[in-house]
């Protein structure tokens, strides 16, 4: 796997940078004030306006770096909107960095400036992998990068806990696509969790559950999603804990949230095992690990092995069922993949002086 040019990464980090302080600029008015507010024990930033109305509007919790950096310089951040569109076409066009098709990344954009990811919602799936090459400075093919779809996370304890809201989902989608509808929950009526347009493209929220699967089959209400609630998956939690910044290279750029990718790798190598029989299954089962192995390699070529080691690790300590979903999952590579990803884990494991019992003879294949 071949690295990107040192200056097309150095570009793509300031494109990172200042689309995040564009976004800000969108969001925030010069006319109101940030200010940090204690919740349960925690430092939070909220931004206040007085006029016409004292309003409160969440951004982030208050040891968030980035957050901390961008309230600092908040007066001093001005739009380049003509020049960011500029690096986006270079990074595109010359380092051979993948955009997203147009309606998806019009739909990403639109969500976040609507708030969600100011509301610590993360972008997963396929969307969320077309940001890694760029992220990681390396070169990802594109057979990996399509998707008819795209799929949105939020802990639930964060929307309880932000006092605070997209406006209606449906407002947002549909001012993309007037053909945008919603998707009845199939055990909960009432309530939606996916949207669709007249093309049959999804957009569709998830949360983790870390309860009863009792709950697995019933959506979540989410008070921070303008009206969306979420269905709830096992594993996700693992996915979406510590997201990394990012940038989608739509338009000018359009700043998100998504798993890091050591988390979105070994998540990849879990759901592939969980998938159904089915040819729909079985495609997205091939897609799982070509995506999981793909990143593994991306991150040896990286020189981030030591962070492939410790998610692994994590995962591998979470459980039988954990383990046994990962060895599944290494099976599913053809045998050279499996080689190549399972050295690669196996060296990084030794670097940071780890071993995990079961791992080298439980993912051998047999002769």
């Amino acid at each position: 796997m071949k690295s990107i040019d040192i200056a097309y990464r150095t570009l793509f980090a300031e494109l990172v940078q200042r689309s995040l302080d564009a976004s800000f600029q969108t969001d925030f008015s010069t006319a109101g004030n940030f200010v940090r507010v204690p919740v349960k024990g925690r430092d939070y930033w909220y931004f206040e306006e007085t006029r016409p109305k004292t309003t409160r509007r969440y951004v982030g919790p208050a040891d968030d770096p980035e957050i901390a950096k961008r309230v600092a310089a908040f007066r001093e951040i001005k739009s380049d909107l003509k020049s960011r569109r500029k690096l986006v076409s270079t990074l595109v066009r010359e380092a051979g960095l993948m955009e997203p098709e147009k309606f998806t990344g019009d739909i990403v954009e639109a969500l976040g400036k609507a708030g969600f990811f100011r509301l610590r919602g993360v972008l997963v799936g396929t969307v969320a992998f077309q940001t890694y090459a760029g992220y990681l400075g390396v070169r990802l093919p594109g057979v990996a990068l399509q998707t008819g779809d795209a799929d949105f996370a939020q802990f639930h304890s964060v929307s309880v806990e932000v006092g605070d809201s997209l406006p209606p989902i449906m407002n947002v989608l549909r001012d993309i696509d007037p053909s945008f509808r919603e998707i009845p929950h199939r055990t909960d009526a009432n309530r939606t969790t996916q949207f669709e347009n007249a093309s049959r493209y999804k957009v569709e929220f998830l949360t983790p559950n870390r309860g009863s699967d009792d709950y697995a089959d019933h959506a979540s209400a989410m008070p921070s999603l303008g009206g969306a609630s979420a269905q709830p998956l096992r594993f996700l939690d693992f996915l979406i804990r510590e997201p990394v910044r990012t940038v989608l290279l739509h338009r000018s750029g359009v700043p998100v949230l998504v798993p890091s990718p050591e988390r979105y790798a070994v998540h990849k190598l879990i759901v592939a095992s969980l998938r159904q029989a089915n040819a729909n299954g079985a495609a997205k089962r091939e897609k799982d690990v070509l995506q999981a192995s793909l990143l593994v390699e991306a991150m040896a070529t990286a020189r981030r092995q030591d962070d492939l080691a410790v998610v692994f690790s994590e995962a591998w300590n979470r459980g039988a069922s954990w383990r046994d979903a990962i060895q599944r999952g290494l099976r599913l590579l053809d045998p050279d993949r499996q080689d190549t990803v399972e050295t690669i884990v196996r060296r990084a494991l030794s670097d940071i002086g780890e071993e995990l019992d079961g791992f080298t003879d439980a993912t051998r294949r047999a002769d």
